[in-house]
């Protein structure tokens, strides 16, 4: 009688994490999810959810510093300066993530795909707004 429960039990546990795991709306998206429109990319939307799915499992700490975790405040005023608003080309940033600059970021695992860095170039295009 106790094991017919227990192979009751099992199914309604399944169902039921299953059920929260993907009913939560309030889950940060993931780098996959992310992506760039064409133009009008905005901080809020875009940038700061990937830089906080991608960046923050390594700069969450001390290093580097002043970039801990990667926040807009930290990423505009940061010393040498990462972003040259109005020029994503030129800008540190992009050249790290698109490798013609070193330490290439990340340093391990997957690269932002091709959307995601065109996207953030598009941005500091636009300016580099707090938006």
């Amino acid at each position: 009688m106790r094991l017919r429960k227990i192979f009751l039990l099992i199914p309604i546990l399944f169902f039921a994490g299953l059920y929260f795991a993907t009913g939560c709306k309030d889950q940060l998206p993931t780098e996959s999810t992310i992506v760039f429109p064409d133009s009008n990319v905005s901080y809020g939307k875009h940038i700061e959810p990937l830089f906080t799915s991608r960046c923050l499992s390594c700069h969450n700490g001390a290093y580097p510093p002043n970039l801990s975790p990667p926040s807009y405040s930290a990423l505009i005023s940061y010393q040498p300066q990462l972003i040259i608003p109005g020029q994503g080309n030129n800008s540190y940033l992009v050249r790290l993530l698109d490798g013609r600059a070193s330490p290439v970021m990340p340093p391990s695992g997957e690269m932002l795909n091709q959307n995601q860095i065109e996207g953030i170039k598009k941005w500091i295009d636009e300016g580099a707004l707090n938006n």
